[in-house]
C-alpha cells in the first residue's frame, strides 16, 4: 500500500471544542478529522469529494499552557444597524477568556492519496492546523510504502472507538468529523479513542476479551519502533461508515 508521508510542524495549535463559547476554550488533544479535511483543502486549494480518502496520523507536542485572549463584541455607537444614517465609531464589550494552547506541535499525516505528493511540496494557500494565526510548515513529504504485521504499536493518535477494548488505555472523545460546506457547514460527529502513551497490539500480558481480534495491522517501515514493535497506522475516513 503505497501512501503520502507528510510531517508538518509550527509554533502553536489549539482545536477549539465547538460548543464552549465564553470564558474558557479548552483543546481537544488532537485534530478533529474535520480539521484535517480542512488542512487537506488547503493545499490542494479546492474543496475535495471526501468519499473514499482517509488519513491516518501521529500529533505530538512539546508543551501545554493556557493563554489569556479576549473578544471585543462590537456595535454602533450611538445608533442601530437598522438605521439610514450608521455613525462612524463602534463600542463594545470586551470578554476576556483562557485558550489552552498547545507548544511546538508536530503532525505526521499518512494520505492514501500518494498523488497529492506535488501539491503538499507546493501548497496552494497558506499551511496552518487549528486556528488561522497558527502557521505551519512542512518539513517533509514522501510516498512511501506500508507493509503489513500482526504486531504494532499505537501511539499519539486517534483510534476508531471500536477499537477501545483492544487498545484499553486512552479516552473516548466525540469530535467534529465533517463540515458539509454545501450545506452552509452541517457538522457531523463521531466517537473516537484518543490513544497518546504507546500501546502494543495485541497485549502481552492483562486481560483479553474473548470477542476481540488483532491484527494484521498496516505499518510504517520508515518509523522508529517502541519495544521492537512497527509503528501502527489505522486510517480514518471523513464520510461513510468504514474506517
Amino acid at each position: 500500500m503505497h501512501v503520502l508521508k507528510v510531517v508538518a510542524e509550527g509554533l502553536t495549535t489549539s482545536f477549539r471544542y465547538p460548543h464552549f463559547m465564553q470564558q474558557v476554550h479548552p483543546s481537544f488533544p488532537m485534530p478533529p478529522p474535520a480539521t484535517l479535511y480542512g488542512h487537506l483543502c488547503s493545499a490542494l486549494g479546492e474543496w475535495f469529494d471526501p468519499a473514499g480518502v482517509k488519513v491516518a496520523y501521529q500529533f505530538t507536542y512539546q508543551g501545554k499552557a493556557r493563554d489569556l485572549e479576549h473578544i471585543v463584541l462590537a456595535e454602533p455607537a450611538g445608533g442601530k444597524l437598522g438605521e439610514t444614517r450608521l455613525p462612524k465609531v463602534l463600542e463594545g464589550n470586551i470578554n476576556p477568556f483562557e485558550r489552552e494552547i498547545f507548544f511546538q506541535p508536530r503532525l505526521t499525516l499518512y494520505i492514501n492519496r500518494p498523488e497529492w505528493a506535488a501539491m503538499f511540496r507546493s501548497p496552494r494557500y497558506a499551511v496552518v492546523l487549528g486556528r488561522s494565526q497558527d502557521l505551519f510548515t512542512y518539513t517533509s513529504v514522501e510516498v512511501i510504502e506500508l507493509e503489513r504485521s500482526e504486531r504494532a504499536y499505537f501511539g499519539y493518535t486517534l483510534l476508531p472507538y471500536e477499537m477501545a477494548l483492544q487498545a484499553r488505555r486512552g479516552m473516548t472523545v466525540l469530535m467534529p468529523r465533517f463540515l458539509d460546506y454545501h450545506r452552509n457547514r452541517y457538522p457531523t460527529f463521531r466517537r473516537y479513542f484518543v490513544v497518546q502513551e504507546p500501546v502494543v497490539l495485541p497485549p502481552e500480558d492483562g486481560p483479553h476479551f474473548a470477542d476481540t481480534r488483532y491484527g494484521s495491522f498496516w505499518v510504517d517501515p520508515t518509523a522508529p519502533l517502541y519495544q521492537e514493535a512497527p509503528l501502527g497506522l489505522m486510517f480514518l475516513s471523513f464520510v461513510g461508515e468504514e474506517d
